[in-house]
């Protein structure tokens, strides 16, 4: 065993297995404290979930099957992405950052109630958020069908694409970037598949659904989906469009899922999703199924009709890493010393990716938290 002092063989004070959206946003947060940092990722940064999501910034409400400590999450997620997008012009420009607000869109009365329930829980937290009836909706999006009942519009919802945000924030970290597979790790050193060991004085494992690897069986579950995405064409879509019953069949546990959700993208491109199946034989064939590619499209030419005279581009398919009760895992490894966890987020890695770095960063270095962290412990499942 070598005698070398830790300070002459350490690669970076903290080891991030993972280089999507959360293994870059926890870099830069702990290069913020001034800590050297480096990332090890297999693939191409800000690829497999990161790189397979829609990119949409978005506050969870209560209606939306978000428990309190998940808004909470959220909502401060938001703020300090407002806060990174104020502090350089290019931010934006970088990230392809555009408030385009959200529609949730009511397709009858049911729902159109449930719209009101939303915005009367948004009030209530001091959110805007503003009904439209049936004829200021077709005002607002006329490309959607006739006979929509209205929606409920969050105008400081926003969206960015992920792949180039990951880019920046590794930039901004100064993170030293190895090209390498983690066989092992015990908390002050990774041994990489073609034998390297790196050392640090913690390792973060934010590497989604390869988590799982290294966590208790049933920790994490793949939830498969699908995006297409069409040609460029006249910008015809303004918000972000989703159907009530997003969440809603976000969380369903034993069936497989559709879902309307289009996002316009720069160029006058729709970006379509979306899709959940479960499942390890499902997610485990990252294919297309033309099935439920076909059910996916069918319900987004429903509410969009215009859809079905475009063209696509291309369609795609990506796993999104959910923890076994919905909430994500962001604290001590409950097994491995000085091994931290960030992973199980699902759809909202993209959102609350600032907040759950700054809230690891936080436990890790022994600081009082913005957060109640007892919500995302990984204790709980102990």
């Amino acid at each position: 065993m070598s005698t070398a002092p830790l300070k002459q063989r350490r690669n970076a004070d903290v080891l991030i297995v993972g280089a999507g959206i959360i293994g870059a946003a926890c870099a830069r947060e702990f290069a913020r404290q001034g800590l050297s940092v480096a990332v090890i990722e297999p693939g191409a940064l800000g690829g497999g979930a990161t790189a397979a999501s829609m990119g949409h910034l978005l506050i969870v409400d209560d209606e939306a099957g978000g428990a309190d400590a998940e808004f909470k999450l959220t909502q401060r997620s938001q703020q300090l992405w407002a806060e990174w997008l104020a502090q350089a012009p290019q931010h934006a420009e970088q990230a392809e950052h555009q408030r385009c607000g959200t529609l949730w869109i009511a397709a009858d009365d049911e729902e159109l109630a449930l719209a009101e329930r939303k915005q009367a829980w948004y009030q209530q937290q001091g959110l805007p958020a503003e009904m439209l009836d049936a004829a200021e909706l077709a005002r607002a999006e006329p490309l959607l069908r006739p006979g929509l009942s209205g929606a409920l519009r969050v105008a400081d919802d926003a969206r960015v694409y992920p792949p180039k945000v990951v880019a920046r924030w590794l930039e901004e970290a100064r993170a030293e970037i190895i090209d390498g597979e983690v066989e092992s790790f015990d908390g002050s050193s990774v041994r990489l598949r073609d034998g390297r060991q790196l050392w640090g004085a913690m390792t973060v494992l934010c590497a989604g659904l390869a988590s799982q690897r290294w966590l208790p069986e049933g920790w994490l579950l793949p939830k498969k989906g699908h995006l297409a995405i069409t040609q460029r064409g006249p910008q015809t879509v303004k918000h972000q469009l989703v159907e009530l019953g997003y969440i809603k069949k976000a969380h369903v546990l034993d069936a497989d899922t559709v879902s309307f959700n289009v996002q316009a993208r720069p160029g006058g491109q729709l970006l379509i999703g979306s899709s959940r199946q479960l499942g390890a034989a499902a997610c485990a064939d990252r294919a297309l199924d033309p099935l439920m590619l076909k059910q996916m499209l069918g319900l987004a030419c429903d509410y969009l009709p215009a859809l079905a005279e475009m063209s696509l581009l291309r369609c795609w398919t990506g796993v999104r890493p959910a923890s076994c009760d919905g909430q994500p895992l962001i604290g001590a490894h409950p097994h491995l010393p000085r091994v931290w966890l960030a992973c199980g987020h699902e759809g909202l890695g993209i959102t609350t990716s600032l907040a759950t770095a700054e809230l690891l960063a936080e436990l890790a270095l022994g600081r009082p938290t913005t957060l109640d962290a007892s919500a995302f412990t990984p204790t709980r499942f102990a």
